[in-house]
């Protein structure tokens, strides 16, 4: 005599749900990877000295890549990066601003205060200032501003 197992039937709703988050797993990768294989086996591939070659924005690679850059690009970057997210919030408000009346007023004024603290806190630690930095192995159109080896 053949003994079947017993089946839950409450269980068989979140298995399809499963299901479903599997087959959609499975069907965005398939529809990310035929489109990589079909560019391998179509597109051209002749490598020329070149083609490899570094490029920036049309202008000819000079020095080594290697050379480190001074961290102030990057905090000035992220600072007008945050200034620039918080100034979007301007507009919203410039729009509601005769509905709201006083309050958004208030409410702007705390928030541009807030902004300005902010600012004079960046301001006064001195990220904003730009210093030039003197590389000591420089080369290429970089070695006018390298340190002496004397020193």
């Amino acid at each position: 005599m053949l003994v079947l197992p017993r089946i839950n039937y409450q269980l068989l709703p979140m298995y399809r749900d499963f299901g479903t988050v599997l087959f959609a797993v499975i069907l965005g990768i398939v529809m990310v990877a035929i489109p990589l294989v079909i560019q391998k086996l179509v597109a051209p591939s002749n490598k020329t000295r070149e083609k490899l070659e570094t490029y920036e924005c049309g202008e000819e690679a000079d020095g080594s890549a290697w050379m480190q850059f001074n961290i102030r690009f990057y905090v000035i970057a992220l600072i007008f990066l945050i200034f620039d997210v918080e100034v979007v919030f301007l507009f919203p408000w410039a729009v509601v601003f005769k509905k709201m009346g006083l309050v958004a007023l208030i409410e702007m004024g705390i928030f541009l205060l807030i902004l300005v603290v902010g600012l004079a806190y960046v301001w006064v630690k001195g990220d904003l200032d730009w210093v030039k930095r003197r590389v000591r192995y420089a080369t290429g159109r970089y070695k006018n501003i390298a340190i002496d080896q004397e020193r």
